[in-house]
Formats: C-alpha cells, sequence, structure tokens
C-alpha cells in the first residue's frame, strides 16, 4: 500500500487500513515551532503569526526538518481570544503568545459581535490565507487547521477563574456565551476548509480538562459545545481531531461520547489502556513533550516504538511542545514511525 501522508491520514480519521500510523503535530496548541528551526531558516516568530506568506513558509519548515507527516498553522492559541477583544502579548522567537488581559469581566458582561463579518478579519484571515497558499503549493501534504476549543476560548476573554465560578453560579449566561464562541469557532472553521484547503480541523481545548471542570460540568459544558463544534465541521464534509489535556480519570467514559474522528490525549494517558476499553474511538499521541525536550534520541526511540507496538492509530507529541525542544529528538521520533531509524 502506497500512501501519500494525505491519504494515510484520511484513512486513518476514517478507520480505513493504512500501511503504517501517520506522525503528526496539528499546530495551534500542539506545534512543533522550535527555535532550532527557525534559527536555521530565518522564517521566525513572532514576524510569522501577522503575514500568511511568512506563516506559510515557516509551517512548511517545520514539516520539512521535523518529519511530521502534516502541515499546521496557526502557532498559537490567541488568535480567536484577540479578535474577540482581549489583549494579546504576541511573545518572540522563543516564547509564544499568551493572554496579556481578558477583555470581559465576566460572563454576563460580554458583548455580542457579528459572526460573519468578524471571521474575515485579523488574524483569522493570515491563518485562512497560509492555509490556502500551503494547500495549494502542497496538495499531498494534509493541511491541519487548529482552533481554540469553546471553554478554552471562553476564558481567554473572561478570566479563567472568574469563568469558572460562573460556570456554576451563572449557567444561563454562560450557555449564552459558549454557544456564541461555538458558532464564532464554527464559522472560522467553515472558512478554513471551504475553498481554503484545510483538510482537518484540530480542536485543542486545555481548559476544559475534567480535573478542573469534573464531570458534571464537562458535561453539561465541554462535551455539549465540543459536539456542537464538530457536528458542525462534520456537515462541511471534513474530520476533527480533538486533544483534552490532564488526567481524564474523572471524565474518561464522555470522552467516548465525543463525535470527533481521533482523540488526542496527555502523556500520563496510557492510550493502549483506553483502547482497550473504547475499541471505536481513534486514539492520537502522546509521546512526553517533557521526554522530547530532555531525553536523548535513542530513549525516544524506545518511547515511539511502544506507542506503535500499542497500537495507537495516529503518533503525535502529547501536548505543546516547548521553543526549545531539540530538532534531534523529534526527528527521532518521526524516524521511528516511519522506520527509518
Amino acid at each position: 500500500m502506497r500512501l501519500t501522508p494525505k491519504e494515510r491520514l484520511l484513512r486513518v480519521l476514517r478507520r480505513q487500513p493504512v500501511d503504517r500510523a501517520p506522525v503528526i503535530c496539528t499546530g495551534g496548541m500542539m506545534n512543533a515551532a522550535i527555535v532550532e528551526i527557525m534559527q536555521q531558516t530565518r522564517h521566525t516568530l513572532p514576524e510569522a503569526h501577522f503575514d500568511p506568506e511568512r506563516m506559510a513558509e515557516l509551517s512548511h519548515d517545520i514539516h520539512a526538518f521535523t518529519g511530521f507527516e502534516n502541515i499546521g498553522v496557526p502557532f498559537c492559541m490567541t488568535v480567536e481570544a484577540e479578535l474577540l477583544g482581549s489583549e494579546i502579548d504576541h511573545g518572540t522567537l522563543s516564547c509564544e503568545p499568551k493572554i496579556a488581559r481578558e477583555v470581559f469581566s465576566s460572563v454576563g458582561e460580554v458583548v455580542f459581535g457579528d459572526v460573519a463579518k468578524m471571521v474575515h478579519s485579523g488574524r483569522l484571515q493570515v491563518v485562512v490565507d497560509a492555509a490556502h497558499r500551503i494547500a495549494g503549493a502542497h496538495p499531498d501534504i494534509p493541511v491541519i487547521a487548529s482552533l481554540t476549543g469553546p471553554i478554552s476560548t471562553a476564558a481567554s476573554i473572561v478570566h479563567p477563574l472568574t469563568f469558572y465560578k460562573e460556570l456554576r453560579r451563572n449557567p444561563e449566561e454562560a450557555h449564552r456565551l459558549l454557544d456564541y464562541v461555538t458558532r464564532f469557532l464554527a464559522a472560522f472553521a467553515e472558512r478554513l476548509v471551504t475553498d481554503n484547503g484545510a483538510t482537518v480541523i484540530a480542536i485543542g481545548d486545555p481548559s476544559a480538562t475534567g480535573e478542573i471542570l469534573g464531570p458534571a460540568m464537562f458535561e453539561e459544558f465541554a462535551l455539549r459545545y465540543l459536539n456542537q463544534l464538530i457536528d458542525r465541521v462534520h456537515e462541511l464534509g471534513f474530520p476533527v481531531i480533538v486533544h483534552i489535556c490532564g488526567d481524564i480519570k474523572r471524565v474518561r467514559p464522555l470522552l467516548a461520547q465525543l463525535h470527533c474522528d481521533a482523540l488526542s490525549t496527555d502523556a500520563m494517558v496510557s492510550l493502549p489502556g483506553f483502547k482497550t476499553e473504547f475499541p471505536n474511538v481513534t486514539t492520537m499521541g502522546n509521546l512526553s513533550t517533557f521526554a522530547l525536550e530532555w531525553k536523548s534520541p535513542g530513549e525516544i526511540q524506545s518511547m515511539t516504538k511502544a506507542l506503535v507496538a500499542g497500537g495507537i492509530d495516529i503518533i503525535s507529541p502529547a501536548c505543546g511542545l516547548s521553543t526549545s525542544t531539540k530538532l534531534v529528538n523529534i526527528q527521532a521520533m518521526t524516524g521511528t514511525v516511519k522506520g527509518e531509524n
């Protein structure tokens, strides 16, 4: 079976036979824009956050240098929050962007904008244009467009501690906010996949961890709006990957109710065990990003082989990579999956 990287990933997401697992890094919260690559190519951040040509160049550099079998955009989790009004620190070559100040003090004070207009402006347009450029230049490589999930986006425009409290104290307004944010994210996804080249939508929702929300709130707020967003992307005919951070013990059965085509988890989760318990879930992950930064290439090869032997459907880092991660370690990971090591 001779498959292009795009064919291989799409076949896995459709639960069709493949020659081997794909090895990918989705972009967004799980991007591989490491300093070592940027220093070699001189395609750098923060400049590439604002220019579609530079974003396309850097994302292709990451693919070419690391061996990851996809091209992923953007390189942060602040694109949506910035357009929704929060103040952003755009970072440096070695430091990713972060929320400097949330725009609203409570869920009840959120001002709802015109979603249809917003998704044609700001850095959203940069990401859309970059995806279009990449897909046109590299038709056999899957372009993964990464969105910040509903809970994490909401907690980026209302201070997270306030937001979590108000899920309990003011659930009606919290639902209004999450419905608005989800409609906004769905419109963003539609722009990315409709005539602009994204092959797969990835959703990273680190603030939707079961450790913080617990089972009841995870089901009411996280599961509901993630599935609302996933269902809209499926209506457009495209697959979805979801990443959930942290220890999943408290919400483990609920994760099997996600409508996504693959589920990515953090490093502390036993994915072989999860596959045994939920055989219908396509698993992705979950090589420790701590190991990728600090272990030796030989140790990375061994850890990668264990994931492959465990039958994990898609091999990837377990979470966001440090910008100081060693390129040789990433190459040890990707090369092992491909049988090059």
